[in-house]
């Protein structure tokens, strides 16, 4: 597909009400996903760096086809979303989404300990994917048993859901398959 064509972008809301999803007819990443928010986080990636110098924009978040925004509850969505629509329509021309971040998922997980690598797994299989189709995810921040500390990316990371029914779905999946004492934290 040609970079210079119109982009379609359908927007979608997720669970979090501060959130939003964009879904573009084109990839945005073609593996792995990445979350930003800060400036600092954006090298490399100049339509994240757009994206997050609007105002009212607290966090974006790649994954696929889709660019999740995070906005502050202050700043109403319809007032960003023609502004979110403009970034991407211009700087999908330039955008790479062959880009990837530094440790991939394989990499990463090549140093962990068996249990993390686990629970990882578990992760992958039952939880991921409808956070991921939400526009968010999870990521493992460390386990000391029975202490697992996650953080919530995308969509996720300031959903009212995330840090009661969801969590509680994290952890009870966890004692069922890893261990029936593990305790799982969010990172605020």
């Amino acid at each position: 597909m040609n970079q210079s064509q119109e982009v379609l972008i359908r927007i979608s809301p997720t669970p979090n009400p501060y959130a939003w999803k964009f879904i573009l007819d084109r990839p945005v990443l073609m593996q792995g996903k990445a979350t930003f928010s800060t400036e600092a986080e954006c090298v490399g990636y100049p339509m994240a760096q757009d994206l997050l110098q609007l105002n009212g924009v607290t966090q974006v978040h790649f994954f696929s086809n889709v660019i999740t925004i995070t906005h502050s509850p202050e700043v109403p969505f319809d007032t960003i979303s023609d502004l979110v629509n403009a970034v991407i329509h211009r700087d999908m021309v330039i955008h790479n989404p062959n880009i990837t971040i530094e440790d991939t998922k394989k990499k990463k997980r090549e140093g962990l300990s068996p249990e993390v690598r686990q629970i990882e797994e578990i992760l992958d299989r039952t939880i991921r994917p409808g956070l991921q189709g939400d526009g968010g995810d999870i990521e493992i921040i460390k386990y000391e048993h029975p202490n697992l500390t996650v953080y919530y990316q995308g969509a996720c990371g300031t959903c009212p859901s995330s840090t009661e029914g969801t969590l509680m779905a994290i952890e009870g999946i966890l004692k069922d398959e890893f261990n029936p004492e593990i305790i799982v934290t969010p990172l605020n």
